[in-house]
């Protein structure tokens, strides 16, 4: 097992996947720590039973992933002070029995590296499109990057420097998180390696929908704190989820008073939007339609979760978006 490392697993009521989840870990570290968001399936019981540390977050703060990976790291911290490296992973993932070893390597051989993530995919994505789209999702290219996931190995003094993950984002806090390291000099790298297999159970088209707006939720959240820098760290993402999510459809209305129903014809520029995309893919014909569709069609989905930011933001209060 590698020395100078421990394994943080986050999770809610992720059953049989936090399971697979701990074995995974537990056979590449000597020191686990699990931290539970108000899970009500006996997770933190089995995860006590095998042999993990286990940390229950306080129901009375909103739960956030990225409130959840903090805690598990001041576990780490206090657990082993002097800890080099930490591999966070979500519950619904495994990791691969020979990522520790490659991922603390690198780390080894590249001192200025903050973060090193490899690739994830999907356990089933033939049980659904939306399994599949997350599988197309997780497939990055291996070198220098700008973001991380959420499972990734990190440098525990870079974590520390820039003060962890930002506890209020409940989604786009790695991405977040990954902004400030590279201000502070630091780099991040993908693996060709496997990394983890994940799990997304998303069967139905309303857990596709919650996450991706979730996502349009997050590129506001990023915007808002990052997207007057040089970086302009999400500004297009925000601006894509208007102009396709409000442009047509606001033009309709406004030509429909001269023209008629023949505005209606302005909406041709979806299917026409999903044909350019579906020649940019890569694949069988019936992987890339479904790819520019759901692509296109994400764009709805993002600007309501942009508009839930701004809410939040003008009351104050934060609200999840879950998908399972």
């Amino acid at each position: 097992m590698v020395q100078d490392l421990i394994i943080v697993a986050i999770g809610r009521n992720e059953g049989d996947r936090l399971k697979a989840c701990l074995a995974s870990a537990l056979s590449q570290a000597d020191t686990v720590v699990y931290v539970d968001s108000g899970s009500n399936d006996g997770s933190v019981e089995y995860a006590e039973n095998a042999g993990a540390h286990v940390v229950v977050l306080d129901p009375a703060v909103p739960f956030t992933a990225a409130r959840a990976r903090n805690c598990g790291f001041h576990k780490a911290m206090e657990l082993r002070p002097d800890v080099k490296y930490v591999q966070f992973v979500d519950g619904d993932c495994r990791l691969h029995s020979e990522w520790i070893a490659r991922a603390s390597s690198f780390l080894d051989n590249n001192p200025r590296v903050a973060a090193v993530c490899g690739q994830r995919r999907e356990r089933f994505p033939e049980r659904s499109i939306y399994n599949q789209l997350c599988d197309w999702e997780w497939s990055v290219p291996a070198g220098p990057a700008k973001y991380c996931g959420g499972d990734v190995m990190m440098r525990a003094d870079a974590l520390l420097e820039a003060n962890g993950y930002r506890d209020s984002m409940i989604a786009g806090e790695e991405p977040e998180l990954c902004v400030r390291l590279r201000f502070a000099g630091w780099k991040i790298h993908v693996l060709a390696d496997e990394m983890t297999r994940h799990d997304a159970a998303m069967t139905r088209f309303g857990q596709w929908w919650n996450r991706t707006k979730r996502s349009g939720y997050a590129f506001a959240a990023g915007a808002w704190l990052h997207g007057r820098t040089e970086e302009r760290f999400w500004v297009k993402q925000c601006l894509r989820a208007w102009i396709w999510g409000v442009g047509p459809p606001m033009l309709v209305l406004v030509l429909f008073w001269s023209v008629g129903v023949a505005s209606l014809l302005v909406l041709t520029i979806y299917p026409i939007q999903v044909v350019r995309l579906m020649l940019r893919f890569p694949g069988k014909l019936r992987d890339r339609f479904w790819r520019a569709y759901f692509s296109v069609l994400s764009r709805i989905p993002e600007l309501m979760g942009q508009l839930q930011f701004l809410g939040d933001v003008r009351t104050g209060r934060t609200q999840l978006i879950e998908y399972k």
